[in-house]
């Protein structure tokens, strides 16, 4: 599909700086850009980039202000990433939707399918599973007994649902996704022995929640696992039983949240965080990458680094201290010296 600048500048309530005739076929980054191809600056550390792209028309910030001559046909936005993520969008929506059953899918009589479904090869809906109206399940997914899934979801090759899990409308489970598998639960025994606990909860996602490929959310021992709405889990992250995350949270890869724990809303979580079960995070922390969050963190809207986790300023200062600990010693250890020879003096 080919789109002008003025046509562009409708969709996102933009204004043109340069040819509003421009026209674009394609999306490419500001330094890779070429001829019919719109890009986007929305971080200043590329800004040289614009001076010099080939891209034909560029989304920039209202404020921008160039300091020298750009070539491109520029559109000023509130937003250029978020703008590019509606345009995206709305390319995505034109592509066709796939409807209907493959033949190879299994498909129990006592399942209940909505309108305009799409079940793809090799797919397994089992007994009283119910998938929503607009719903999309790819090859080789595996539905559970008594799953519900909602409305509008798609679910990638090779997705898992366990038996009595909830899906809501506008889920997307990207491939290798494990909904409702047991809870790491094992109980003490004689000897060396452990014994298993039973896992007889559930897992519930709320609408809108996006869940990475070959991600992991644990069934509760009694309860529910409850992803609340629109939060957005990366590839490779792990969620332990009866462990809740609350609206709006993000998490990046190969986190892992132990079993009951409670994470509060918008939270900005990053890669290889390890958080601890039955504790609280409360709503609006960011936690940096590969921090180690030991307890509960009372403080709204804290921004932590490290392991254990500290206050950002905290880290910093104590990182400065550390990084110096080599020139430390060595001072102490003259130090030593010198108090030595004065007492053999």
């Amino acid at each position: 599909m080919e789109f002008t600048a003025e046509i562009i500048a409708q969709l996102l309530n933009g204004t043109v700086e340069g040819n509003p005739g421009a026209k674009v076929n394609t999306i490419a980054k500001i330094e890779e850009g070429h001829e019919g191809a719109l890009s986007f600056l929305a971080n200043p550390k590329y800004e040289h980039h614009i001076y010099t792209t080939a891209s034909s028309i560029v989304l920039v910030r209202n404020n921008f202000k160039p300091s020298r001559e750009v070539k491109a046909t520029l559109i000023r936005v509130e937003d250029p990433y978020q703008s590019v993520a509606k345009l995206l969008a709305i390319y995505q929506q034109a592509k066709p939707v796939k409807k209907g059953i493959h033949p190879s899918a299994v498909i129990e009589d006592s399942a209940s399918l909505g309108k305009d479904i799409y079940i793809g090869p090799c797919t397994v809906i089992s007994e009283n599973a119910v998938i929503g109206e607009g719903t999309s399940i790819n090859a080789q997914a595996y539905i559970g007994e008594g799953v519900t899934i909602g409305k509008n979801c798609v679910l990638y090759p090779g997705v898992r649902v366990y038996h009595d899990c909830i899906i809501g409308d506008n889920c997307i489970l990207h491939a290798g996704v494990v909904i409702g598998a047991d809870g790491f639960g094992f109980a003490p025994a004689a000897g060396s022995d452990y014994l298993k606990v039973p896992q007889i909860g559930n897992v519930v996602l709320e609408d809108n929640v996006e869940v990475g490929a070959n991600t992991c959310i644990d069934r509760a021992t009694m309860g529910s696992t409850l992803i609340k709405h629109g939060v957005k889990l990366d590839n490779l992250v792990q969620v332990g039983h009866n462990v809740v995350i609350d609206e709006n949270t993000v998490i990046a890869a190969q986190t892992g949240i132990a079993g009951s724990a409670r994470v509060g809303r918008n939270c900005m979580i990053g890669g290889q965080v390890g958080i601890v079960g039955h504790l609280t995070v409360a709503d609006g922390c960011m936690i940096g990458a590969q921090t180690g969050v030991i307890g509960s963190v009372k403080e709204e809207n804290a921004m932590l680094f490290g392991t254990p986790a500290l206050d950002k300023r905290k880290y910093i200062k104590s990182y400065a201290y550390f990084v110096r600990l080599p020139e430390l010693n060595s001072r102490v250890e003259e130090m030593e010296k010198n108090v030595e020879l004065l007492k053999n003096k």
